[in-house]
């Protein structure tokens, strides 16, 4: 016998509907197709499920598609973690393809790319480092990176800009075509880099420059602004792999264009990482639309298999 005042609420009455009258979210028409043995990477995309992260894949990808075709900008914001991966091929690959046509990094991923074009190696062991001082001591990163920006702001260039001139000639022959920067360089493809200084390693070097560190980059967030007022009406931005530094340059960008009496609407914009923060989420996907159109793409997953896959399902479309 219990001994609570209270009791169970009586069910009997309740009022139930027919299955088929309830209906749902999901059907069948929206389940995923079996794998085959020829399965190309369009038919992997279209074999997905018609649900959720598969369909913010697919409108990614055809947001892409439109860009392209309308010659519209396709501008990827990078974070170090996406170099560092191994992914600098795919994203040649793809500003060859006219999936890219600029280029958005912060810091880290400058210094990685930078030091796979000089030794074909980076991403130091931090905890094994740290306890002598020696993280981030690495001499030619922070005295080539050093040079490359004071001679570039001598001749007028921004950050992005000035380090792929200096990696032009710099750079292991054998090695360069691993380099975004160097690549970029070569085809006239934009790059802009945006650092917070003291941030990164090369800000501890020596021969650190702050003030040509300074105005570089800041032409750099100006270029960037130019890259941003042309994605009205069709462009395509992605941030991937950035939390904090890249989301906050971008909703300046904006904020920038739109204040200078430039359009800024109908354009696409996501953000792709294995953790979804705040401001990627809110600076990128959500903000930028309101009261503009366009829409706000979130997809989550590690950008060494996100990253392929969407080149893949682009380059796959691509030939027919």
């Amino acid at each position: 016998m219990t001994k609570y005042l209270q009791k169970p609420l009586d069910l009997s009455g309740l009022a139930t509907i027919p299955l088929d009258e309830r209906g749902g979210k999901v059907r069948v028409s929206d389940f995923a197709s079996a794998p085959r043995a020829d399965l190309r990477a369009r038919d992997w995309l279209e074999g997905l499920p018609r649900l959720l992260a598969a369909d913010a894949l697919r409108a990614l990808v055809a947001a892409m598609e439109q860009a392209r075709r309308r010659q519209k900008p396709i501008v990827w914001g990078l974070g170090g973690h996406v170099i560092k991966c191994g992914l600098a091929p795919v994203l040649i690959d793809l500003a060859r393809r006219g999936f890219a046509t600029a280029f958005a990094l912060n810091g880290a991923a400058a210094i990685h790319d930078f030091e796979i074009a000089l030794s074909g190696a980076t991403s130091e062991d931090v905890e094994a480092v740290l306890p002598e001082g020696r993280f981030g001591a690495a001499e030619e990163t922070g005295r080539e990176m050093s040079r490359a920006i004071v001679e570039g702001v001598r001749d007028g260039l921004g950050a992005g800009e000035a380090l792929g001139r200096h990696l032009d000639q710099l750079a292991r022959p054998e090695l360069a075509p691993y380099s975004l920067l160097v690549t970029a360089w070569r085809t006239s493809t934009p790059v802009t880099v945006h650092v917070a200084i003291g941030a990164d390693t090369p800000h501890m070097h020596p021969t650190c420059d702050p003030a040509a560190l300074g105005v570089a980059t800041h032409y750099d967030f100006r270029l960037f602004c130019s890259l941003v007022a042309e994605l009205d009406q069709g462009g395509v931005y992605l941030n991937v792999g950035s939390a904090v530094i890249l989301p906050e340059v971008f909703l300046k960008a904006v904020s920038a264009v739109r204040n200078l009496g430039r359009p800024l609407r109908g354009f696409t914009t996501a953000n792709l990482d294995f953790l979804q923060h705040y401001r990627p989420c809110v600076n990128v996907v959500s903000r930028p639309h309101a009261q503009a159109g366009g829409q706000g793409i979130t997809i989550t997953g590690h950008h060494e298999l996100m990253i392929p896959l969407l080149a893949a399902v682009l380059a796959d479309r691509d030939q027919g």
